[in-house]
């Protein structure tokens, strides 16, 4: 089996990668007939490393990244534009998924009832999203709120919200009825990625500022890609990298399906 974490590594910081390998290793036991559809496909990336086949469509209105995606060859037609105006008919589509997608998109409804209108009946749709314990576990607001500087704590929460581009940190109760409304059924979830490796992630950000000094320099991530140039930070981050669910996880994935 292909090793994930470390395929993700090489090209992302760190705190993505660790988050992004646990994700691509779930996709390998769950299946999406073709044509599927691809909400919020981005630069293509993460298919690229996730799928052995191409995918059908990738959809995303973000104008450079789904031009990167182009440059991958891995779906089979990219469309440019807000997924709750989708150009396919009714029940074009045999499966959806959307990876850490759905959580950035301030009308969310709108966009589960088009994908829902463009899936057949019984067609599988898989996403995973953080949950509210995203942004309740997250380690400096803790420290905060241990010294007693609660205001400071809860605007660090919020800072942090708006710099990773967070709408919706909610739970499955709540993706529930917004499915239900949008015409899928909940067939199962789960939640991963500990508060541990929530913390792990969190303080990436600010270590991980050299590789984004690096990015906008190169429009790469690492200068040297190598498992030798790697093995330090692999070491670090792979006891964080469990694919085992965990109840007090701070992402969900869900299986859900067309009604």
């Amino acid at each position: 089996m292909k090793d994930y974490l470390f395929l993700h590594l090489r090209d992302l910081p760190y705190f993505r990668a660790l988050v992004r390998g646990v994700e691509s290793e779930y996709y390998q036991d769950l299946d999406l007939p073709s044509p599927t559809l691809d909400v919020g496909c981005g630069d293509g990336h993460f298919t690229q490393l996730t799928f052995e086949r191409k995918l059908d469509v990738g959809l995303d209105p973000w104008h450079g990244p789904i031009h990167e995606a182009g440059t991958r060859d891995v779906y089979e037609l990219l469309i440019e534009g807000d997924a709750a105006q989708s150009p396919f008919p009714d029940g074009h589509f045999a499966s959806a998924l959307s990876n850490s997608v759905l959580e950035h998109i301030p009308h969310i409804d709108a966009v589960l009832t088009e994908t829902s209108r463009t899936l057949r009946a019984g067609a599988p749709f898989l996403f995973c999203v953080p949950n509210e314990r995203y942004l309740s576990e997250l380690d400096i607001p803790r420290r905060l709120r241990q010294i007693r500087l609660k205001k400071l704590a809860d605007l660090y929460t919020e800072w942090f919200r708006f710099i990773s581009r967070v709408e919706h940190a909610d739970g499955p109760e709540v993706w529930e009825k917004r499915l239900n409304a949008a015409g899928f059924e909940l067939v199962r979830w789960w939640h991963y990625f500990s508060p541990q490796a929530m913390r792990v992630l969190e303080w990436g950000h600010y270590f991980g500022l050299p590789s984004l000094i690096v990015h906008v320099v190169t429009r790469k991530w690492l200068l040297v890609p190598e498992r030798w140039n790697l093995w330090l930070t692999e070491k670090f981050v792979r006891p964080y990298a469990s694919t085992e669910p965990v109840n007090d996880g701070t992402f969900t994935f869900y299986i859900a399906r067309k009604k």
